[in-house]
């Protein structure tokens, strides 16, 4: 019996630091524009094996990715997007493969290259988006960006490119250990057609603050009762041994 509650105890303590973790993750990124909450939890799971077939133990369980939409942010930046529920911005990660994002609040280089947070984007051509010297700039809600060029008329406009803009389920990609989202399958989400964006715009987190501190109170105190109760169970073996040796 110490030994089942020992163990039930114990990966309850664990999983309950795992699930802290996690829920840290996401209140760190409660102002990080585009970010998708991490849902995570625990679950009972028998242990498997010779002579363990009344353990169970708490395993941590990782749900995936939450698919709230995040608050729109009105900004008036010309090179912020907001995109659409299921619309992924594509962007090159450090292994130079295309990967997803929703953190639409781009930069531009001295070379004009455009980027979100400092990866380059990519078009709908699959090549990082350079876009030429400009008077002005509009990307439309389709992703096409416009410009008319230096030293140019103003109603002479030019199309510089179109963002790389995907369609995907957030249940059907998978997040990186860089915050980028993959397809689970291996296969590339389809290109989006038609209003994909909201240009003059960012998709603040879909963290709530309050609600995460409410879970990480929680979880806090789950991972007491389950320190407690080790401590009680090696109390009570304590007690044991003293009683069973002084006969």
């Amino acid at each position: 019996m110490t030994d089942r509650a020992l163990y039930i105890a114990m990966t309850g303590a664990s999983t309950s630091l795992k699930t802290q973790a996690s829920v840290s993750h996401n209140l760190a990124n409660a102002n990080t524009v585009g970010f998708q909450a991490t849902l995570a939890g625990s679950t009972a799971t028998p242990v498997k094996g010779n002579g363990h077939a009344s353990r169970v133990a708490a395993a941590a369980q990782a749900y995936g990715v939450s698919d709230t939409h995040g608050a729109i942010l009105q900004t008036g930046n010309t090179l912020d997007v907001a995109l659409n529920q299921d619309r992924w911005l594509t962007v090159q990660d450090a292994q130079g493969n295309p990967a997803y994002t929703r953190a639409g609040n781009l930069a531009m280089n001295a070379n004009g290259l455009l980027t979100s947070n400092g990866r380059p984007v990519l078009g709908s051509d699959g090549a990082p988006v350079t876009v030429p010297p400009f008077q002005s700039m509009d990307i439309a809600s389709d992703g096409t960006i416009s410009i008319v060029p230096q030293g140019q008329p103003a109603n002479t406009i030019a199309e510089a490119g179109r963002l790389g803009v995907v369609q995907a389920r957030t249940a059907e990609l998978v997040r990186g250990d860089d915050g980028l989202m993959r397809p689970g399958n291996g296969q590339p989400p389809a290109p989006a057609a038609g209003e994909s964006l909201t240009p003059g715009a960012v998709e603040n987190s879909n963290v709530e603050a309050t609600s995460m501190l409410v879970q990480m109170i929680q979880t806090a105190r789950a991972f007491e009762m389950q320190v407690r109760v080790l401590q009680s169970v090696d109390e009570n073996a304590r007690s044991a041994n003293s009683l069973l040796g002084s006969r």
